[in-house]
C-alpha cells in the first residue's frame, strides 16, 4: 500500500477490524511515520443504469452519494447516514439479479431512503427528481408529507 502523504510503498499494519463495509486496515508509513486507514471491499458487479435518454452506464456509487450530498448540505444527516443510503440501494440493485436497470429504479429506492431520513433533504431531492418545476408541485409534495405524519400520528 502506498502512503498517501510520501508516496512511500513501505507501510505496515497496526491493526485490522470488520465492518459492514469491508475490512478497514489501519496503517503506518515507514517513510514518513504518518498513520492513515484504508478500507477493502470485494468488488461486486452491479448492473448497467439505463438513463431517461436510453444511454448505458456502470452503476457509480460517488455519483450517487454527491447527490445525497447536496440534498442533504447544512442538514442533521452524518456521512454515516449517506453511506447507509448508498449501500441499501446497492445492495438492492444487485439483489434483483438483473444486467441492467432503469435510473428510475435507483430514484425511487433513494427518494424512499430519503424520505425516511429527513423530510427537508427528501424535498429537495425530489424537486430534482421528481421534476417538480413550479411551488404549486413543490407545495403539494410538502402538504402530502405533513397529511402522512399526521396519520402516522393520529394511530
Amino acid at each position: 500500500m502506498e502512503c498517501p502523504y510520501c508516496g512511500n510503498a513501505r507501510t505496515r499494519v497496526l491493526d485490522t477490524t470488520r465492518s459492514a463495509r469491508g475490512v478497514r486496515r489501519r496503517r503506518v508509513c515507514k517513510a514518513c511515520g504518518r498513520r492513515f486507514s484504508t478500507v477493502e471491499r470485494a468488488i461486486l458487479t452491479t448492473p448497467l443504469v439505463v438513463k431517461r435518454d436510453d444511454r448505458r452506464e456502470e452503476f457509480n456509487r460517488e455519483k450517487l452519494l454527491s447527490g445525497l450530498r447536496t440534498a442533504c448540505a447544512r442538514r442533521p444527516v452524518s456521512a454515516g447516514d449517506l453511506e447507509r443510503i448508498v449501500d441499501r440501494v446497492e445492495n438492492h440493485i444487485r439483489q434483483m439479479g438483473k444486467t441492467e436497470i432503469p435510473s428510475d429504479v435507483i430514484g425511487d429506492l433513494t427518494i424512499k431512503e430519503l424520505e425516511a431520513l429527513d423530510p427537508v433533504s427528501y424535498i429537495r431531492y425530489a424537486i430534482v427528481y421528481l421534476g417538480l418545476d413550479d411551488l404549486e408541485a413543490v407545495r403539494a409534495e410538502i402538504d402530502r408529507l405533513f397529511r402522512e405524519r399526521e396519520q402516522e400520528t393520529s394511530l
